[in-house]
């Protein structure tokens, strides 16, 4: 891709195609001033502008090849429309409307927006609750291998791995369980696009036995943000099937510069990310080491790993909790980023987590630690911490009444918030980020899960998915 752009620039061709700015030439000054003129210059059609009208020098197609066996895969797919589009093509190349398909309750809503495309008939799969520290760990291969014992006509089975904490399935005894039954397994593994350059990270979907997983580069690596690919090996999963999925939900005009990232990025790693992400964890457990050593601020490590919760761990995030110094999450990091201009990634009633790649250095690091130790010296003035109401595990637990497709499409109402208990919802409540839906459609609502929710909301929590982000309402489905 790389190179194509390259010589497309050297043969100076002038383009009456779109994109209508002509390689910005129509582009407001104003605009050029602050995107940068090599941005609309290097966005150029891919096809008939960066190849040629019949595709003949297969620019993409060579790419894909190579992110490929860069991975150990032996299909790849470029998308320019982040995992969100790659895992629905996924999960629609693996089951079809009324068909069953095991997933793991800790899904992000991208997947449920799958399930309600297809109108695929989830089959849950219970992630590994911890009721102490209020987290969902990825589900374990007996979960799966018990679900498939109630339903032996699922299609495959779909697993998050790593989560947003960085916490990992038992990928290779997940991917044996659904072999056994002559099934695919689909890694929705958004977060894991650098662990197959190096050794002491966990493991990887491909090297597991995964028969389809979904990376976003855009987040662990150094791609454009909506980079995606997906990978793909075996024959429980029909590339030409796969692909045609992928092509019925992705745009008709994909970007140049989305796809440069991502082959660039291979590049990048196949030549250097051994020792990249070498540096990065070595930066990762200084940084660790001395968040621990502030007062009030705890750095999860050990907890998350062990039988019934985590396999494996991706040292890269770094999960903080800060509930000693009396204060939320949220609170925390609304505070870091107006008093130091720090942004933490995913915030809840008792963590906050910065992640760290191979773009991070000790001058960032320093940054982060200098905010870090600010943080407790202020907890009085920001504390104290807002009551969430966090349910047992088991009240957290939804019974699911309607296919997803069937609540989010039938007909909907809009309640007080105080009268959706016992209703069944027709809209995705979802805390975000990391995305993992509290209440999805077709799911009985509960006093337990609103009270979460609208309690998480006042403390700081964002629920932007509903039609009332406030929840002073709920959509809910008409019932007869």
């Amino acid at each position: 891709m790389l190179d194509a752009l390259a010589k497309y620039h050297e043969r100076g061709e002038v383009p009456f195609t779109p994109p209508g700015h002509k390689q910005g030439r129509g582009a407001d000054p104003r605009v050029l001033e602050t995107l940068g003129a090599p941005v609309f210059r290097s966005d150029v059609l891919a096809v008939a502008g960066l190849d040629d009208r019949r595709s003949t020098g297969r620019v993409l197609e060579r790419a894909q090849e190579l992110m490929a066996d860069a991975v150990h895969a032996e299909q790849t797919f470029f998308t320019t429309c982040g995992s969100s589009l790659s895992v629905k093509s996924a999960m629609l190349s693996v089951a079809g409307p009324h068909e069953k398909l095991l997933v793991g309750r800790d899904a992000h809503k991208s997947v449920i927006a799958g399930l309600i495309l297809a109108g695929i008939t989830p089959i849950w799969v219970e992630p590994n609750f911890d009721p102490a520290l209020h987290l969902a760990h990825p589900p374990s291969a007996e979960a799966f291998r018990a679900r498939f014992a109630e339903h032996p006509d699922a299609r495959g089975a779909l697993v998050t791995s790593p989560t947003p904490y960085g916490t990992c399935a038992e990928l290779a005894a997940i991917a044996e369980v659904c072999h056994e039954h002559g099934r695919p397994l689909i890694v929705d593994e958004a977060w894991g696009a650098h662990l197959p350059f190096h050794p002491a990270l966990p493991s990887w979907a491909m090297d597991a036995g995964a028969d389809v997983c979904v990376t976003s580069v855009h987040k662990m690596g150094s791609g454009l943000e909506q980079g995606s690919v997906f990978h793909q090996q075996g024959d429980l999963v029909d590339p030409a099937v796969l692909k045609a999925r992928a092509d019925l939900l992705g745009t008709t005009s994909p970007s140049v510069l989305i796809y440069a990232g991502l082959d660039g990025w291979r590049r990048q790693m196949v030549q250097d990310g051994h020792r990249l992400l070498g540096d990065a964890l070595d930066l990762a457990h200084e940084v660790r080491a001395g968040i621990e050593r502030i007062d009030g601020l705890h750095v999860h490590h050990d907890e998350f790993l062990g039988p019934g919760r985590a396999a494996e761990l991706d040292p890269l995030q770094v999960i903080i909790d800060v509930s000693a110094l009396g204060v939320t999450g949220y609170q925390a990091a609304d505070w870091l980023r107006e008093h130091h201009r720090i942004n933490l990634h995913v915030s809840d009633h008792r963590r906050s987590s910065a992640q760290l790649t191979y773009a991070d250095d000790r001058e960032t690091a320093a940054v982060l630690l200098s905010a870090l130790r600010d943080l407790p010296r202020h907890a009085g003035e920001i504390g104290p911490a807002p009551a969430v109401d966090v349910p047992d595990p088991r009240e957290l637990r939804l019974e699911q009444v309607l296919l997803p497709r069937d609540a989010f499409f039938g007909p909907t109402e809009q309640v007080p918030v105080d009268k959706a208990a016992g209703r069944i919802t027709a809209e995705m409540l979802t805390p975000y980020p990391p995305g993992i839906p509290a209440a999805l459609p077709g799911e009985r609502l509960t006093g337990d899960v609103l009270d979460y929710l609208r309690t998480g909301i006042e403390a700081g929590m964002v629920v932007p998915d509903a039609v009332d982000p406030k929840l002073d309402g709920v959509r809910v489905a008409v019932e007869e």
